[in-house]
């Protein structure tokens, strides 16, 4: 596992500001978009594969429960947070305004990184193999598996983790930018 970039104290803050900060992208999102016939076609093939994703991972895991390590698992430690990347890419894209798209990559480098830090040293504490699986699999950009993980897609939890709920808010998205357009 790599050291820590962000201190603790300001990773501690950010993670309060997560939710928050989304608001603040989606109002900016709204403010400034700019949708044209080209980004409405371009965003998606952004977005869909961060769709995919984030579906894929969230029918591998049983949060706090145990360790993750299949699946989309294997290439990433953190497949949500890249889905998610994807998605608000795709939907800045779609968008047509180089500020969202600033604005979205300054949230993720800004807050999101500290947050995932933040959790990765709540999952040292939680699961003993958790050192060995960070030594093996790349935090955030994916890489072929040095071995395969355990566990198979279950429809269930992807329910169960309530990632329609993602699903859905990328729709609303796109349907605002057509509205928009």
């Amino acid at each position: 596992m790599r050291k820590h970039f962000f201190p603790k104290p300001y990773a501690d803050t950010v993670m309060r500001l997560r939710v928050p900060s989304g608001f603040l992208l989606a109002i900016c999102f709204g403010l400034l978009a700019q949708p044209s016939a080209s980004s409405m076609l371009y965003g998606p093939l952004v977005a869909f594969p961060g769709l995919a994703l984030r579906g894929w991972a969230a029918g591998h895991l049983r949060k706090n429960q145990d360790l993750a390590d299949g699946g989309p698992y294997a290439w990433t430690r953190n497949p949500l947070y890249l889905g998610t990347l994807l998605v608000a890419l795709g939907l800045a894209v779609a968008a047509r305004s180089w500020i969202v798209y600033s604005i979205t990559v300054a949230v993720f480098t800004f807050v999101y990184l500290p947050v995932i830090e933040q959790e990765e040293q709540h999952l040292v504490k939680l699961f003993p193999g958790y050192r060995e699986y960070a030594e093996r699999v790349p935090l955030l950009w994916p890489a072929p598996p040095k071995q395969p993980g355990h566990g198979t897609f279950d429809a269930s939890l992807y329910i169960k983790n309530q990632e329609w709920k993602a699903l859905a808010a990328y729709l609303i998205g796109m349907a605002y930018l057509l509205w928009k357009m």
